[in-house]
């Protein structure tokens, strides 16, 4: 095992917020997974809390309708469901309060020699709350772990006061701060592709790269998250952990190791050397957007003002556009472009990696023009790693050229069975005590003083965000975004 990693084995996890859209949607589903696939220690709890009063019972059947509702729904059978609810266990507490733990303490029975996982699946300010009341209670003890979910914050002054709140009771080796889109497979794979294959990293840098572009595109709308969404925004909720998650695995330097240290010092240092984008540099850098009413899917959708409980002045964007710099060696000079939005024309996260064309082409002479080689990675829907490469077209004429692409699908090349929900494979590592793909503190921090930068330098320029028609690809702003500087985006 690892010397990073926190080797006695815990013996329970308690779910706060465990009625919730997140732990129906991906939690009880993956754990039960977990348990039909026999990686759950043989003694292992599952307590579940939340305000409401339930019996475990009552709790067992909304279970139940989750995992039938989920993903993992192939693999429901009555005998498994029946061993997984002998481990499960229901609690009504009031998560602020540490004499309000007396219920927690005594379905967990003695804990002091084994560890406990805590999950915090609740709204982002119970997460203080909760860890000093953990604290102050005693469950907190050096074998525990706590499992935070983002957004940590809403800008560097209140992370800091969250994360003080969380090591008050938490060591840090032992907070797992989670990005579920770490545990995807397709982005987990960019550190192979980089790393275990000699063809690319010497090639991953500004002397044969032109450009680098992120896209999480969402069709979806706030989907009843109006209170929580409009306080965060775009740039918040989705820039700040997810997109910047994808920036620093494509950028960091090689680590020395796989340990967890090892790669988390890599992606910090990326953070670190992000270009700021302050004042009147917002105006050039980003752009920003707020979907009106339309069609996504292929059925109208009202705007975002026109959502239920909205506030018809709201200037919170659902779209960002942002052309990034990264001063270092590595990376000067190359343009990264991030891009989020909801109500879009598709869904897709992608990575596109644009590599400079050819410094002279030989075949001019015969009118054939050269095109950009380009690696493209998936990430979703679909789970794919294509590469674009300029190839003799077949026949007797003169030379022609086309573009051909290399496709691996990794669920045609991997995937026999069924695919797994990210949060299995995150579930399971903290359950191993392995940090390496959760958020440090200092991560968070650097990705937060960055993003308080854009926020600050939107406030003194008045700058809005531009409407844009659900089904589209973002305001029209968006488009001149890297055609200003010769780039367009990938769709």
């Amino acid at each position: 095992m690892d010397s990073e990693t926190l080797p006695e084995e815990c013996h329970a996890i308690v779910i706060f917020g465990a009625t919730g859209d997140l732990a129906r949607r991906m939690l009880w589903p993956s754990l039960y997974a977990l348990h039909c696939d026999g990686l759950l220690p043989p003694d292992f709890r599952l307590i579940g809390t939340a305000s409401s009063a339930w019996t475990d019972e009552s709790f067992a059947e909304r279970v139940k309708k989750a995992i039938l509702e989920s993903a993992n729904s192939k693999m429901y059978e009555d005998a498994a469901f029946a061993s997984f609810v002998q481990r499960l266990r229901y609690v009504a507490v009031d998560a602020k309060d540490p004499e309000g733990m007396a219920p927690i303490r005594a379905a967990l029975g003695d804990s002091s020699e084994r560890g406990v996982i805590f999950y915090l699946s609740t709204a982002p300010q119970l997460f203080g709350p909760i860890c000093r009341a953990l604290g102050a209670s005693g469950l907190a003890n050096g074998h525990s772990r706590v499992v935070i979910e983002k957004p940590i914050g809403s800008d560097i002054a209140s992370a800091h006061a969250t994360n003080d709140a969380i090591a008050s009771a938490f060591d840090e080796s032992r907070v797992f701060r989670i990005d579920h889109y770490l545990g995807k497979e397709a982005v987990q794979n960019l550190l192979a592709l980089r790393f275990a294959n000699a063809i690319f990293e010497p090639l991953w840098n500004s002397n044969t790269i032109e450009q680098v572009q992120i896209t999480i595109a969402e069709t979806v709308g706030i989907e009843g998250r109006w209170a929580y969404y409009d306080t965060a925004g775009a740039l918040r909720d989705m820039v700040q952990s997810h997109l910047l998650q994808l920036l620093c695995l494509v950028a960091m330097e090689p680590p020395a190791g796989f340990s967890p240290s090892a790669v988390r010092n890599e992606k910090v240092k990326v953070l670190w050397s992000l270009r700021p984008i302050v004042g009147a540099d917002v105006g050039q850098q980003t752009v920003t957007g707020q979907y009106a009413s339309g069609f996504a899917d292929g059925k109208a959708v009202p705007g975002y003002k026109e959502e239920q409980g909205a506030n018809t002045t709201s200037d919170t964007e659902t779209f960002v556009a942002l052309r990034v710099g990264i001063d270092n060696w590595r990376w000067a000079g190359v343009p990264f472009y991030l891009r989020t939005g909801k109500r879009m024309q598709r869904r897709s996260s992608e990575i596109m990696i644009q590599f400079k064309s050819p410094p002279y082409n030989i075949f001019s002479g015969i009118g054939a023009a050269l095109a950009p080689n380009m690696l493209l990675i998936k990430l979703q829907p679909e789970e794919m790693i294509t590469l674009t490469l300029m190839n003799k077209q077949p026949g007797v004429h003169e030379m022609r050229l086309g573009e051909v692409a290399l496709n691996l699908s990794l669920g045609d090349a991997f995937f026999k069975g069924r695919r797994r929900i990210a949060y299995e494979r995150m579930l399971l590592d903290v359950l191993r005590g392995n940090p390496a793909l959760f958020v440090r503190r200092d991560e968070v921090d650097a990705a937060w003083q960055w993003i308080d930068g854009i926020e600050d330098g939107w406030k003194s320029t008045g700058q809005k965000p531009k409407p844009y028609g659900a089904g589209s690809w973002g305001p029209s702003a968006a488009i001149g975004l890297p055609e200003r500087y010769g780039h367009s985006w990938h769709e």
